[in-house]
């Protein structure tokens, strides 16, 4: 049955969309554009290996800290406001980025980046929500937001490397100010502003939801360089013992952080759990591939990044196509059949050879492909599955399990590869005792003394590395199987997207109108 006229949206609603996928397509950029900026700030900045680290990933950590906590916010403040407020910090700290004159003033204005970052998410998407009523404009809208992030990520790379060679590394910052600009003029005209008197933010909840998820995200980050050890350990006993606390206190209080209820609906925590798989699955390949492109192919990081090209064109495929199939077959149905069409990615990964970068680069389209179904999908059932008043904080959720998702594919994927990486070549003998511990350590390491090796060595190295992505491949096509026959299992009677015909369960929950001001 067609949506009511009145519901649909028109110019200015689309108008809207735009603004909003700038900041979108922005926070994608800040993530990557640093791959190919690192070594001239580095020359410049001279961080040590700690402050290095801290500045890749102190972003990351905040803004997946800080997205529960933004996205309920946002419902109470206004979410127009909101991301306001956060554009307008997004480009302030990015100035202070680009002109920073040690690693500490770095790290503290990637800190900021990230706290305005965890504004803009939850912000922008649940927007798009209440803007888009009909709910197969609401699906498509959703589709082409989840699309916009994945491919700032790709370009990335691309643009922070062509901004360094042009200027130098702070350029890639400032990308941000006329963005910035530009959403901060349009945004009152082209947005409507959307918020719920659900009363004052509860501040222990907020901390305890801080110590919940920064703990767990440095987990993955730390077993990912470090494996599981006493530092990881606590890091999981910290957080998890903080959730704990953090769910039980949700469930006593009349006005939650986090609506611990939405759980309940079977849609949500289904379409949750198979963004969490799917993500860990896209996570942990596109991390090896792109050190497969660049250590083992020997492409320069811009020509990796170009070669990521057709993938991205394939999730942009996906993430538009998507919402308008599921128009005609039921969503879980199209995200399960998306899922299966992604194992042939993971067939190809798991028979390439260290001369394959064809067959690396089409299997990781075929999961780029699959991402972008469930992405687009998964994010809409999610999001309409939760009430208007509460649609930040469902928006944030989603953002925050794709966040550990894509971490925890790095932390799991990565490990495996590592220890598969280091049997195979510590079993070789008669390496200079200089060499050894780098080429032992990783391909990286190996390719750092690649002048030093013997003859053999390093192509030895690239084998190992190879190996270790086969075995990676076949781990994660495993799960995303199982995932695709839960999602089938789970999803298959929600009807089609603006079917209101009787005899199957509905896409979203009831709706009701919001506070526009």
């Amino acid at each position: 049955m067609a949506a009511e006229p009145s519901l649909r949206a028109g110019w200015r609603e689309w108008a809207g969309f735009a603004v909003l996928a700038l900041p979108t397509v922005l926070l994608g950029l800040d993530v990557t554009a640093l791959y190919l900026v690192a070594p001239s700030l580095a020359a410049d900045l001279d961080p040590t290996a700690t402050e290095t680290l801290w500045i890749m990933d102190i972003y990351g950590f905040l803004i997946a800290g800080f997205l529960i906590t933004m996205g309920t916010l946002g419902d109470r403040i206004g979410r127009r406001r909101l991301l306001m407020i956060g554009m307008a910090a997004f480009g302030a700290a990015s100035v202070l980025a680009a002109f920073a004159p040690s690693a500490l003033w770095l790290i503290v204005a990637r800190a900021l980046l990230g706290v305005a970052g965890a504004t803009l998410m939850p912000s922008t998407l649940s927007l798009i929500s209440h803007m888009f009523a009909d709910a197969r404009q609401r699906a498509l809208a959703i589709g082409a937001w989840a699309t916009m992030f994945a491919l700032g990520m790709a370009a990335g790379p691309v643009v922070g490397g062509v901004l360094a060679a042009g200027f130098w590394w702070g350029a890639a910052f400032l990308i941000a100010v006329p963005v910035s600009v530009f959403v901060l003029a349009a945004a009152p005209t082209l947005v409507p502003e959307f918020r719920t008197d659900a009363g004052r933010l509860d501040l222990s909840s907020v901390g305890l939801s801080l110590t919940a998820m920064l703990p767990a995200f440095y987990a993955v980050k730390h077993v990912a360089a470090h494996g599981l050890d006493v530092q990881a350990s606590a890091a999981v006993l910290l957080g998890g013992g903080s959730a704990v606390a953090f769910v039980r206190r949700q469930l006593r209080l009349r006005e939650p952080l986090l609506d611990i209820r939405l759980f309940t609906d079977r849609a949500f925590s289904a379409a949750l759990t198979v963004l969490l798989v799917g993500l860990v699955g896209y996570g942990g390949m596109m991390f090896l591939i792109t050190q497969h492109l660049q250590l083992v192919a020997g492409f320069s990081p811009t020509a990796a990044g170009l070669w990521m090209g057709p993938p991205a064109l394939a999730m942009l495929i996906a993430g538009i196509g998507a919402p308008l199939i599921a128009t005609r077959f039921p969503p879980g149905v199209v995200m399960a059949s998306a899922l299966a069409l992604s194992l042939v990615g993971y067939v190809f990964l798991a028979f390439a050879g260290t001369d394959s970068r064809l067959s690396v680069v089409t299997g990781f389209a075929f999961i780029y492909f699959g991402i972008g179904v469930i992405a687009a999908l998964g994010t809409d059932l999610v999001v309409g599955a939760a009430p208007p008043e509460r649609s930040g904080s469902a928006a944030a959720l989603s953002e925050t399990v794709q966040e550990l998702g894509i971490a925890a594919g790095v932390a799991l994927l990565g490990s495996l590869t590592a220890a598969i990486y280091r049997t195979a070549v510590e079993a070789r003998p008669g390496l200079p005792p200089s060499v050894a511990e780098p080429y032992n350590d990783s391909l990286s390491g190996a390719r750092s003394v690649a002048d030093a090796l013997p003859a053999g060595a390093l192509r030895h190295a690239q084998d190992a590395f190879t190996s270790g992505l086969n075995t990676a491949a076949i781990t994660a096509g495993v799960a995303i199987a199982v995932a695709s026959v839960a999602c089938f299992g789970t999803l298959r009677h929600i009807r089609p997207i603006g079917d209101s015909g009787p005899g199957a369960e509905p896409i979203v929950s009831t709706r009701v109108s919001g506070d526009d001001r």
